[in-house]
């Protein structure tokens, strides 16, 4: 009996053991894991037409931070500011750089303190540009930056949405302050047939706003009537006398410029409103007046979605919320994806293709790799 009892003792003391061990191993060990991944990245910046612009790569898989998941990539979608971060410069790497910061694929690993993500969730995210991004089988991401796979979309179509999605509703929400309040006013988006400008117009619409978009090709047009915009005028002309006929002679409330602002200046300043609000995402090539500002009272205001992470701002996990929510509208259908062009498997040739295409400005909606 004595040693019966004992034999129980031990048992439980050892099932104790295994359990704490248990609770204190890393989950980052969960799942068996190769020690390698594929990618594609680069050492030089080089012009895309250069073979060695962007190369495969096997690198090891990237370590985990406190609040990483770890994110086996299914797709990937490219955006100007892979191009633009890839462009020729005179810097050269000693370890290979990965772009991508925008993709979809299923947590396979996380860090001790990670808790919003289960092993085998769906997510799509956007990147941390201080860290080698989603242009690898694997990707390593503060759970901040990731949002819930919305179940209706493939892995293609989710991949296409996160960086576009969460600089428009920054754009629409956060710094031009649009809400339901403002139903029936008027929003101006310069170049609505881009990635953000084309999920910009349909949050607008969505909150009633009457939205104007520009476009120069019969394909552009459509695809921004398609996608949330009332009016379409053509950016190649003068988009004063175009407002007038529309009926918009006295301007217009809000103003969202996906382009660079300098050509434009002048139409903005003319076109906004008194008391109007004008948001900025692309640099300025060129010196602008802003004294036409304070004789209406304009608020003029930046985005740049990577804001709250690199500042690491009290409200940081509004990014996390924001996809979220994205997350809900796109399976409600009350957003629609923009994938418009698909290349597979992703490789470097297939990169230095999409960047290609990025570079050459003529773009409709995303461009999305899938697969290694």
């Amino acid at each position: 009996m004595i040693m019966f009892v004992l034999f129980i003792l031990i048992a439980a003391f050892s099932a104790k053991q295994v359990a704490s061990q248990e609770l204190s191993t890393p989950t980052n060990i969960i799942m068996a894991l190769p020690k390698t991944m594929r990618a594609v990245g680069l050492y030089k910046y080089l012009p895309i037409a250069d073979v060695n612009s962007l190369i495969d790569l096997e690198v090891n898989l990237p370590v985990l931070k406190e609040k990483d998941v770890l994110v086996e990539v299914k797709a990937i979608a490219v955006n100007p500011i892979d191009a633009k971060q890839r462009a020729p410069k005179p810097n050269v790497e000693t370890t290979p750089r990965i772009l991508g910061w925008d993709g979809a694929g299923v947590v396979v690993a996380k860090g001790q303190s990670a808790k919003t993500f289960n092993i085998g969730d769906e997510v799509f995210f956007t990147g941390d540009h201080r860290r080698n991004g989603s242009n690898a089988q694997y990707v390593a991401l503060d759970e901040v930056l990731v949002g819930t796979k919305p179940k209706k979309l493939t892995f293609e179509q989710a991949a296409a949405m996160p960086l576009t999605s969460v600089t428009a509703y920054e754009c629409i929400y956060d710094r031009l302050l649009i809400s339901s309040k403002d139903k029936g006013r008027t929003l101006l988006i310069i170049n609505s047939a881009g990635g953000v400008g084309s999920v910009a117009s349909q949050m607008a619409k969505n909150l009633g706003l009457k939205v104007i978009g520009t476009a120069s090709r019969p394909e552009t047009q459509e695809f921004s009537l398609q996608h949330g915009t009332d009016i379409v005028l053509n950016h190649t002309q003068d988009l004063i006398p175009q407002l007038v006929a529309q009926g918009h002679g006295n301007g217009v409330d809000f103003i969202l410029v996906n382009y660079d602002p300098f050509p434009y200046w002048d139409t903005l300043m003319k076109a906004i409103k008194p008391q109007g609000r004008i948001c900025l995402i692309v640099d300025s090539s060129g010196l602008v007046d802003l004294r036409p500002l304070k004789d209406k009272s304009v608020t003029l205001v930046s985005e740049m979605m990577f804001t709250r992470i690199k500042y690491d701002t009290e409200d940081k996990i509004r990014h996390h919320q924001i996809l979220e929510q994205i997350s809900k509208w796109l399976d409600k259908g009350e957003l629609k994806h923009t994938l418009t062009n698909t290349l597979s498997p992703i490789n470097a040739a297939n990169l230095r293709e999409a960047h290609r295409l990025i570079e050459q400005q003529g773009m409709i909606g995303k461009l999305v790799l899938s697969g290694f």
